[in-house]
């Protein structure tokens, strides 16, 4: 292998997965259908759960499809230039969606890119944190515990189902999905976090 390619691949991982991460599906999508700045609705996040809040249940549910297909592409695409960069891929594409330089490093929260990241890395963890998220959805009907639920499994799965290499990546993904949660969290505190359904808020 070429030595300038030791530094170039690892620099195309992050700079495409950062990329197709920091592109706004939520935002397009809904502007797109004349639904407005999804930044002015409901949380002002611009990923599935609030653009369910404007009503469209099927550009929700594009938005949640995009969203995840960006984090899978960027591995794959990583894993293209060189095998074992497909983590570094993924790990960019979650960053760019939580802080896309094109909307002043505000975005979303990150769980369906973290999704689709998994999907394409260890499609088994994946199904453990879809898992997660649907039981905590089923029993508080409230998105964000869901998110949370799905994120803070991820870290365990990889340790139980023997990915302890994806570890230290999924527990970072894990505590910065809780840092961007945090005026939901608060809300859960207060007992104000709106449930499924609902547009405010």
């Amino acid at each position: 292998m070429p030595t300038e390619f030791l530094w170039q691949a690892p620099a195309a991982a992050l700079a495409i997965g950062y990329l197709l991460g920091s592109i706004p599906f939520g935002l397009i999508l809904t502007r797109l259908a004349g639904s407005g700045d999804l930044r002015q609705i409901g949380s002002g996040s611009i990923g599935a759960t609030n653009v369910l809040r404007t009503g469209r249940k099927g550009l929700a549910a594009l938005t949640l499809l995009l969203d995840s297909g960006k984090g899978a592409a960027a591995v794959v695409i990583a894993q293209a230039l060189d095998p074992s960069l497909g983590p570094l891929g993924g790990l960019a594409a979650f960053v760019g969606h939580c802080w896309p330089l094109w909307l002043g490093f505000k975005g979303g929260k990150g769980v369906a890119t973290a999704f689709g990241v998994l999907l394409a890395l260890a499609w088994p963890i994946a199904l453990a944190c879809a898992g997660a998220w649907a039981a905590a959805v089923l029993v508080f009907r409230i998105s964000s515990v869901g998110g949370l639920s799905a994120a803070a499994a991820a870290p365990v799965a990889a340790t139980v189902l023997g990915r302890p290499d994806l570890f230290a990546m999924l527990l970072g993904m894990a505590l910065l999905i809780g840092w961007k949660h945090r005026p939901n969290i608060g809300r859960l505190v207060n007992g104000t976090e709106p449930r499924i359904g609902r547009k405010n808020a």
